[in-house]
This record gives C-alpha cells, sequence and structure tokens, in this order.
C-alpha cells in the first residue's frame, strides 16, 4: 500500500532510530522529530502505518512499535518492560515506570525479563556504565559472582553479589576506586541477574 509524505518520513524514522539503538522511539520522541506537538496525531500517524501492514503495536506501551518487513515479518524485536532506573553506585530510591521497549530476541533467553537504565559507574570494570540498558531476568536468588539487581532496604542498586559467612551478603562493585557493601543477608532481596548489556553511542 502507498504512503504519504509524512508516513514515508515517519517509518524511515522508525527504522533508523531502531536500527541505532536497539529499540523503538517513545510517541513523544517520535512527535519531537516532526514537531508534532499533540500526541493523538501521532497515534493517527502510527495507526495508519499499522492499517497498511508497515508496523505492529502493543496497545498501551509507549515503546512497543516494531517496523515490518516487505513480508509481514519483525524486525527481530521483542517487547520488554521498562521499569525505570537502578543505581551502579549507592543504592537509590526505586522508581518504577509503566513503559516498554523493544529489544533485540535473540538477547531475551527468558519471558520474565526487563529492562532498567543505569545510573553511576561502580560497575565500569563490567562494562555497565552509567546511561546503559540492562536487561535483568527476573529472579529472587542468584549465585555467587553473578550481576544482581537487588533492593537494599528497599533501594535498588546492580552490583556482583557473594554469600559470606554468618548470613551476611556482599554487593561488591566492579569500580577498583569503591569498597564492597557487607550487610545481613535480610536487608537484601535480589530482582534479579543481569544478562546483557544495551548501550547507545
Amino acid at each position: 500500500m502507498t504512503l504519504t509524505k509524512r508516513q514515508k518520513e515517519i517509518l524511515d524514522y522508525l527504522r533508523s532510530y531502531a536500527a541505532r539503538h536497539g529499540y523503538a522511539p517513545t510517541l513523544a520522541e517520535v512527535g519531537g522529530r516532526f514537531h508534532l506537538s499533540s500526541l493523538a496525531t501521532v497515534h493517527k500517524h502510527l495507526k495508519n502505518l499499522e492499517t497498511k501492514g508497515f508496523i505492529r503495536r502493543e496497545r498501551n506501551r509507549s515503546r512497543s512499535v516494531e517496523v515490518l518487513n516487505s513480508r509481514g515479518r519483525g524486525s527481530g524485536l521483542t517487547d520488554l518492560p521498562f521499569l525505570g532506573t537502578v543505581a551502579a553506585g549507592a543504592p537509590i530510591e526505586a522508581v518504577e515506570t509503566n513503559d516498554s521497549l523493544g529489544v533485540p530476541k535473540e538477547l531475551v533467553r527468558n519471558k520474565k525479563t526487563f529492562v532498567l537504565k543505569v545510573k553511576g559507574d561502580s560497575m565500569i570494570d563490567e562494562q555497565i556504565r552509567d546511561g546503559d540498558l540492562i536487561l535483568v531476568e527476573s529472579r529472587s536468588v542468584a549465585e555467587n559472582g553473578q550481576t544482581v539487581v537487588a533492593l537494599v532496604d528497599g533501594e535498588a542498586t546492580v552490583k556482583k553479589f557473594y554469600r559470606e559467612g554468618q548470613g551476611q551478603v556482599a554487593l561488591r562493585p566492579a569500580n577498583v576506586k569503591l569498597k564492597p557493601l557487607v550487610i545481613s543477608a535480610s536487608r537484601v532481596e535480589v530482582r534479579g541477574v543481569v544478562v546483557a548489556v544495551i548501550r547507545k553511542y
């Protein structure tokens, strides 16, 4: 089916954005790129692209656009919950969002996987840097040496996990300038294990 000039521009933008970042833009980002002040207008353009078979979307998720090829197949992305920011440094308050990201399917091994944005540099020796996105498999237990997302007294952090003697846990940074956090296991709640990192250049 044919596209209008604006629909073609938006489709090209969706393709290039996904190729650069590994996930789709939000409705607000699409609107900002094309100076569309109304999200309803953005939604209308995307609805038309979907009706014509160029994209696929999941309702009520802002980053759920998947560009389809000429045979109606997906771009190799799968939609995961984007749950906000996690600290690679001192634990910070866990702030959860109701958003999502399309990420390469080959990075996802478990359906119970979510995405977090990293803040801080305590894990740089593990190649997890400030601003990176991490894919986390949801688990309540972890093995020694695994990189985990954990809540410490309700605050979120990403660290390497080790069990210590006498009911203690060590959350170790991957940065020689920083010291590990050794605390009672009762204060730590493992939320998941990091399985992949996505970085924007």
